[in-house]
């Protein structure tokens, strides 16, 4: 289903390409594929009754924004056959109309449905235990505002009781002891959002899972090193 660099890390694009072209859009998509990627990312939520691809309200309500029924039907076209996806989901809500847009586009067994709301994979799981969920801890800002005040524990707590499947951490969250302990648990590590060349070797020498990046360029020098 993906291809991969290094050893068995996923190259995943944020937003698709969003360094080179407006993230959350069909051309940003295109544009990661034409590079490499194994997988592309990008963001959805609600607005005016429909779910759409945008990072925060404002865009949402101000820009014009891709539909996410748009998105999907794009990404099942043959060309994108190999490329997983990462949806992440902005707040509770979305969930079984996600689903179902997964479904009908055929995507179900290709994404990864994350979040930093745990309720939203909760309500996930509960409607599609098949369905990856990953759960998404940011930086101290985040953490902060999602009352995160131990979510080391918690998050692991999480992965051991198959609550969740992966944990997407902010990249300067990652080290040898977090990755450690969530193979244990047989979960997965993917890395947020790298930009420099050097931290995104230095993650892949680690053996984190996935690596997300806005510029999926900063990959090609990387393959076998």
């Amino acid at each position: 289903m993906t291809r991969l660099f290094g050893q068995n890390c996923q190259r995943v694009g944020h937003g698709g390409a969003s360094a080179l072209v407006a993230a959350n859009t069909l051309a940003s998509f295109d544009a990661a594929i034409s590079i490499g990627i194994d997988m592309v990312e990008f963001d959805v939520r609600s607005c005016r009754g429909e779910l759409v691809l945008a990072h925060s309200p404002m865009v949402a309500r101000y820009r014009e924004c891709v539909r996410l029924s748009e998105a999907l039907a794009h990404l099942a076209t043959p060309r994108f056959d190999e490329v997983s996806i990462n949806v992440d989901v902005k707040h509770v809500g979305c969930e079984e109309r996600l689903l179902a847009g997964l479904r009908h586009a055929g995507l179900l067994d290709r994404a990864l449905v994350s979040s930093q709301v745990p309720a939203v994979l909760d309500r996930v799981r509960a409607l599609e235990p098949g369905v990856q969920v990953g759960i998404s801890i940011g930086g101290p800002i985040a953490r902060l505002s999602r009352r995160w005040l131990d979510w080391r524990a918690h998050v692991l707590d999480g992965l051991a009781s198959n609550r969740w499947d992966a944990l997407m951490a902010h990249h300067r969250l990652v080290d040898a002891r977090l990755l450690q302990d969530v193979a244990t648990r047989n979960g997965r590590l993917f890395a947020w959002t790298v930009n420099e060349r050097e931290a995104i070797r230095s993650l892949q020498r680690l053996g984190v899972h996935g690596i997300t990046t806005a510029d999926p360029r900063l990959f090609a020098a990387l393959v076998g090193a």
